[in-house]
């Protein structure tokens, strides 16, 4: 059992015999009455996010969970395979774990995956990629008033803003949380 206060992003959680993910938590301690934690939670056998505030003074079943340290090896029709870097098992995993970010993963990149009874239940890419910049347009000569930006697109075929001073062939570091530009990189 967890206490509502440690609950946070990315934790697991069990709640009527279902797995959930909080992908929100926000502590809050009014002035009067008892304090709270309000949370969003994403059902991860349905995908279907419900709000649900936990009184402090309760508790919620936490869940065991293996962590494997895995390699990204390909795409096959709706599935990801990876490969354990232990044992070189292949596991294969829905995309929809990772919507988000499927335009910005290349092969062999090293992911965290949760295991819950031996099924995959959530995927954790590291926190930035580096990428190169297959198509830019110029910058339009002058326009570097404020913080000016422009779209690319990378080998892995992602949009990203990025300064209007990146050109096509440089390497940019993306920022898979939140898929913003950090830097261009110099090799």
């Amino acid at each position: 059992m967890i206490d509502p206060i440690n609950i946070k992003k990315g934790t697991v959680v069990k709640l009527d015999n279902e797995l959930y993910t909080v992908t929100y938590s926000q502590f809050v301690n009014p002035g009067k009455g008892s304090a709270f934690v309000r949370t969003k939670l994403k059902n991860i056998s349905t995908a279907r996010v419900i709000e649900r505030t936990f009184k402090s003074s309760e508790t919620v079943e936490d869940v065991d969970l293996e962590k494997r340290y895995m390699q990204y090896l390909y795409a096959d029709g709706d599935q990801i395979v990876f490969m354990d870097q232990d044992d070189f098992e292949q596991v294969s995993i829905s995309k929809d774990m990772l919507e988000d970010i499927l335009d910005f993963i290349k092969e062999e990149m090293p992911f965290e995956v949760n295991f819950y009874e031996g099924n995959p239940i959530s995927v954790s890419p590291p926190n930035f990629v580096e990428l190169e910049v297959t198509y830019a347009e110029e910058g339009l000569k002058g326009d570097t008033q404020g913080t000016a930006k422009k779209r690319v697109t990378v080998e892995t075929g992602g949009e990203v803003n990025v300064p209007i001073h990146i050109k096509q062939g440089d390497i940019v570091k993306i920022d898979l949380r939140d898929l913003s530009f950090v830097e261009r990189v110099n090799k």
